[in-house]
């Protein structure tokens, strides 16, 4: 008998139309079985919210509720008295919000409680609703991203780039950002060049989460020739939305200007000798372990290359002191804007 005969031979290849078919059905049912979940609890919370606005219902009603419930439908889960409460906070959260609330049906239950008991302002509310909708995070890396603090580093360190890079790809500004954490690595305060390149490809799979859903591995210490030379760039991916190659040289010090020229160096090698026809021209990062920000300024102010300097860290930043940063942030736009 023929192997690709044999039933249930995994390498038989015919029947991947109908097997996609199935899996498209299946995550579309989990898709609307979760729709309808939110929306359930949408309608309980609104319930159970304006009969407490009518004083018709108190905390202990909500309570018995909760036993009602368990009693007279055994196995039905998700209606314990501290998720009902949620289901109320829930509903008075967003019922105001037509910009946000769509996007909570888009997320399972377990995400929507950790942003919303999570989250201490409507805007970080917002931010982690759009980016977990975006990028797909699993549960636990959102709370990884809670606890890296991206809101408040999103709000008060913006990315460091070049006006090159303004101008060719203006949307890159919401891509990029002025650090990554690296915690996963478990790298040790000293460290050499070839423990964080090795470490970041042993964690690809993470390190491509940090950086966000749309990059692509390409390859590592990737060859490039130029004037009968050789030469390779450390990392190399592609971006699918800004449809451009993402060259990142890592450095395991302080940001010096002088890596700046290198960078430029790589980013016309790749534009004359690998870039599609198609592609936007490729983007350059240069990734340290700490820079200068006026440096930095100094350094991208002059460059003609669609360029950014960020950092990388080994640990997951002081989440205090950028909360503390962030209502510094706002203080001082609320004073601006009122005009005092």
């Amino acid at each position: 008998m023929n192997e690709s005969t044999v039933p249930g031979n995994a390498s038989d290849d015919r029947f991947d139309e109908v097997l996609e078919l199935i899996n498209s059905a299946r995550q579309q049912s989990m898709r609307a079985v979760n729709t309808c979940l939110i929306e359930l609890y949408w309608q309980v919370g609104a319930y159970i919210s304006r009969k407490q606005e009518q004083a018709e219902w108190g905390d202990a009603v909500i309570s018995q509720l909760a036993e009602h419930l368990a009693w007279t439908q055994p196995g039905l889960r998700g209606f314990t008295r501290p998720n009902l409460f949620r289901m109320r906070q829930f509903y008075e959260t967003y019922r105001d919000d037509v910009i946000v609330s769509p996007l909570v049906r888009q997320l399972p239950w377990t995400h929507n409680i950790v942003i919303l008991s999570q989250s201490k302002h409507p805007e970080e509310r917002e931010f982690y609703l759009r980016m977990t909708v975006q990028e797909k995070w699993s549960k636990r890396e959102l709370e990884r991203q809670f606890k890296a603090a991206l809101f408040e580093r999103s709000i008060t360190e913006p990315a460091k780039v070049s006006a090159a890079l303004r101008k060719t790809h203006p949307s890159a500004l919401e891509i990029f950002r002025d650090a990554y954490m690296v915690e996963f690595l478990g790298l040790s305060g000293a460290h050499a060049e070839t423990d964080l390149h090795h470490g970041l490809l042993a964690r690809l799979k993470e390190f491509l989460i940090e950086l966000g859903r749309d990059f692509c591995f390409v390859g590592s210490e990737y060859p490039l020739q130029v004037g009968g030379r050789d030469f390779s760039l450390d990392l190399l991916f592609f971006h699918r939305s800004l449809n451009c190659l993402v060259a990142i040289e890592l450095k395991v010090g302080r940001f010096e200007p002088e890596y700046l020229g290198k960078l430029d160096f790589y980013l016309e090698a790749l534009d004359r000798h690998e870039r599609k026809s198609h592609e936007n021209p490729a983007i350059g990062v240069l990734l340290c372990a700490s820079k200068d920000d006026e440096v930095v300024e100094y350094a991208l102010n002059r460059s003609l290359s669609p360029a950014l300097i960020a950092e990388y860290q080994v640990q997951l930043p002081d989440k205090q002191l950028l909360q503390a940063k962030l209502h510094e942030f706002y203080v001082l736009n609320t004073t601006q804007s009122s005009g005092c």
